[in-house]
């Protein structure tokens, strides 16, 4: 973990044109939702704007990663044609956080998906998404109106045992979303730890137990969902394992001198 008392969790920043006092011009930004609800985990929010670079030199300086919400994927990063419901996606923000996903995992970082970063995860590990959920009435049962979570509320049932269960601290769920995109095939090394009644996808997880959990639905919109405290701890467990391992490793004469870690 970081040099500071507490976590610190990036968080992938979207970049939209954007008003604000006089300004009217391309911004970075998350919503104050997600950044309020990492704080009150007690961790420190850290906004990462969109990058060309190697994520290598933002991810040295976080303990955990936060995907948030936000336009479709392209469906060109899951090898789909775009069907008409696909609209205003942002190649450049697709690649830089699956770049983020693939460092994090790679350096054994928490990471949590809500709604788009959920389908991000799945991208990542080449499933695909479902590029318009709509009923034969043609209207959206995740997404009843644009802009707000009213009439969304909907119980998940999550597997008993699983990462997502352990983290909202129970199996059946009532939650509230805001998609009208949803996961197709599932990721290769993912497995499906919760649905709805309709049977859509709303939780995916690492195979291997790694602490890697998406979720369809928004925690943020709920100040008693426990997902955002679940991943504080996940960050506070991974360190004191780590630390566990590289005392170990010196005191059996494993580590050199001076190697760092």
């Amino acid at each position: 973990m970081n040099a500071l008392s507490e976590p610190v969790i990036g968080i992938c920043a979207l970049r939209e044109r954007a008003r604000w006092s006089y300004w009217d011009q391309p911004a970075h930004l998350v919503a104050d939702s997600y950044v309020a609800s990492v704080q009150r985990t007690g961790a420190v929010a850290v906004l990462l704007p969109i990058a060309t670079r190697a994520p290598a030199e933002l991810l040295v300086r976080i303990d955990a990663l936060l995907l948030v919400g936000g336009a479709d994927l392209d469906p060109a990063t899951y090898g789909a044609a775009r069907e008409p419901a696909t609209v205003a996606t942002t190649p450049e923000r697709d690649g830089f956080e699956i770049a983020m996903l693939r460092g994090a995992l790679e350096r054994g970082l928490p990471v949590l998906g809500i709604c788009r970063g959920m389908q991000v995860i799945n991208v990542a590990f080449s499933g695909t998404l479902v590029q318009d959920l709509v009923t034969e009435k043609g209207d959206h049962p995740h997404r009843k109106a644009l802009g707000t979570f009213e009439g969304t509320d909907h119980v998940v049932t999550l597997t008993r045992g699983s990462l997502a269960a352990q983290a909202a601290g129970e199996e059946v769920h009532v939650v509230r979303c805001h998609h009208h995109q949803a996961i197709g095939r599932l990721g290769d090394g993912l497995v499906v730890s919760g649905r709805a009644a309709d049977g859509v996808v709303e939780a995916v997880e690492a195979a291997d137990g790694r602490w890697l959990l998406g979720v369809q639905w928004h925690p943020e919109a709920d100040e008693r969902s426990r997902l955002f405290a679940a991943l504080h701890d996940a960050v506070r467990g991974h360190t004191d394992a780590r630390s566990g391992a590289w005392a170990q490793a010196r005191d059996v004469g494993k580590l050199g001198v001076g190697r760092s870690v």
